[in-house]
């Protein structure tokens, strides 16, 4: 049967429209709601907050030009050549130069970032930075320790109203319009409603969408498949960052060796000791993240195996300087500090995304997007290391700031039936798993490190396929987001930066621009695959 709202919580009077209803409760979430204060907020998470957030995982760190032999022009720099010539200019010059302030409010929110005795901030390099310039808490745990001062600022702040245990399903629309946000109970059938004058999608990545990721389940692509649902246009979505080095333990999500390690002297061989890098690029271990992920996708596909040694660079410091690491290699049987740890690329991060600009502002009017789920051009083809980080919080403190200037002027909402039905048939439930792993597997082998066309428009009819038996909107929403990423990767007729085509092994300088796509389009390109398959 058809529902209507009614059928949703709470009921949806006046009283009721949030100012800001944001969905996703990790870094880029928690700090717009903070900054947003003393404005209402509502802040959304599928999971308890904290916990199924990618912000958590993140060991390097934040990118800020902030030492006096440091400047936010080399941090430009640097970003522009990572961004393999598609990045926007000034979008990347706009984030380096607000890096600092960022820095700052993260310390008075109470960030233990890593400080010498006379209090200056310590910072360490990573892959493609010119500079130190990478601003760490104990090495390898920056990200908890950003995402628990944020936690616990947001819990004590009385404008912030925190819902936990529901996903995004569906946007509210009317005409271009976004008027609000529709969530189901994880693993559940309780549906609520929430008519908002603001809508913020910083609901993360696509890594669970892969068989080999180094994300959390969270991590599906629902906000980038809720936003392409209702119009939004899509951009970069072909460009995919794979981790060079995830632990190669047969755990999912695969646990992550930080680049810290390699910033600190860690080598990479293979079975027979050799440090297959050398020759590869000038800056050996230290290359850009695709094209280490390359030479080492070539070790181990060939059954040479590749291997991080990190015991005559860090050796007996192992426990003290890199703890989480340390935990997950003692975990699978491996002690770092005398032993080469197995690696292997992952799914990392997502340069694609919902296309905003310089505000945050997506093409449709009321939502906004922050974070790993929108496309700022910041990165371009290919992320530099640490840069995440620093973009959620620049452009989830832009957001407030757009917002707050935005408000004063609210405008009604209006919300139409939905043509869903109430009940989930149980015996479908098996079917979507299998469906979720069909995806994965797709994703990973055909949509992956290297990509080619036959392998994209196979991908493309699995997973339409698949999505035949998915009941669920959640499960909807993530083959769509495989999809979206498929077709975009199909369209790209070269290979850069996080984009790699067998079939097309070059950069093509005539395509050196950001791509867009639409679901229609995403749709169309489904179809001819299927038809030609036919």
């Amino acid at each position: 049967m058809a529902i209507s709202v009614a059928d949703f919580a709470p009921a949806l009077t006046g009283r009721d429209v949030d100012d800001v209803v944001i969905l996703g409760g990790g870094l880029a979430g928690l700090f717009c709601a903070l900054k947003l204060a003393p404005r209402p907020v509502t802040v959304v998470s599928n999971a308890p907050i904290g916990q199924g957030a990618s912000s958590v995982w993140a060991q390097g760190g934040i990118a800020a030009a902030v030492s006096e032999h440091d400047t936010a022009e080399k941090h430009t720099a640097d970003t522009l050549v990572a961004g393999c010539g598609i990045c926007e200019p000034a979008i990347v010059e706009q984030m380096t130069r607000e890096a600092g302030d960022r820095v700052r409010d993260l310390l008075e929110f109470g960030v233990p970032f890593d400080q010498d005795l006379e209090g200056r901030l310590q910072l360490s390099r990573e892959a493609a930075h010119s500079e130190n310039r990478v601003v760490r808490v104990r090495g390898d745990m920056a990200g908890s320790a950003i995402m628990g001062a944020l936690i616990k600022a947001a819990r004590e702040a009385p404008s912030i109203r925190i819902i936990e245990g529901y996903m995004g399903e569906k946007l509210m629309t009317e005409g271009r319009y976004v008027t609000g946000l529709l969530t189901r109970e994880r693993g559940g059938l309780r549906r609520m409603a929430l008519p908002a004058k603001a809508v913020v999608l910083a609901s993360g990545g696509i890594g669970h969408l892969y068989a080999v990721t180094t994300n959390p389940g969270e991590a599906n692509g629902h906000g980038l498949a809720m936003a392409a649902r209702a119009g939004a246009v899509v951009a970069d979505a072909e460009f995919v960052q794979f981790h060079p080095t995830a632990l190669n333990v047969g755990r999912d999500p695969a646990p992550l060796a930080t680049e810290a390690l390699r910033g600190d002297g860690a080598t990479l061989i293979n079975s027979s000791g050799e440090r297959f890098m050398v020759g590869v690029h000038p800056d050996v271990e230290l290359a850009p993240r695709d094209i280490v992920a390359r030479a080492i996708h070539a070790e181990v596909t060939s059954g040479r195996g590749a291997f991080l040694d990190c015991t005559k660079t860090i050796g007996d410091k192992f426990e003290d300087l890199f703890p989480t690491v340390f935990t997950a290699c003692k975990a699978a049987g491996i002690d770092p500090s005398t032993q080469p740890i197995p690696v292997a690329p992952a799914e990392h991060y997502h340069m694609g995304g919902v296309l905003t600009d310089a505000n945050g502002r997506t093409s449709l009017d009321g939502l906004w997007a922050a974070g790993e789920v929108a496309s700022t051009g910041a990165h371009g083809a290919n992320r530099l290391a640490s840069n995440s980080l620093l973009e959620a919080v620049v452009f989830a403190s832009r957001v407030a700031e757009d917002i707050q200037g935005l408000m004063p002027t609210p405008r009604p909402a209006h919300w139409a039936e939905m043509d869903e039905a109430r009940g989930l048939p149980t015996q479908r439930n098996s079917e979507e798993r299998a469906a979720i792993d069909v995806l994965r597997a797709t994703m990973s082998n055909n949509v992956g490190v290297e990509r080619n066309a036959e392998g994209l428009r196979q991908a493309l009819r699995d997973i339409t396929e698949a999505e035949k038996v998915c009941v669920r909107e959640s499960i909807k929403n993530m083959m769509l987001a495989g999809r979206i990423v498929a077709a975009s990767a199909l369209k790209r007729t070269e290979s850069r930066g996080g984009h790699a085509r067998s079939d097309y092994p070059r950069e093509n300088p005539d395509l050196a621009y950001r791509s867009y796509t639409t679901a229609a389009e995403v749709e169309a390109i489904s179809l001819s695959a299927a038809e030609e398959a036919a």
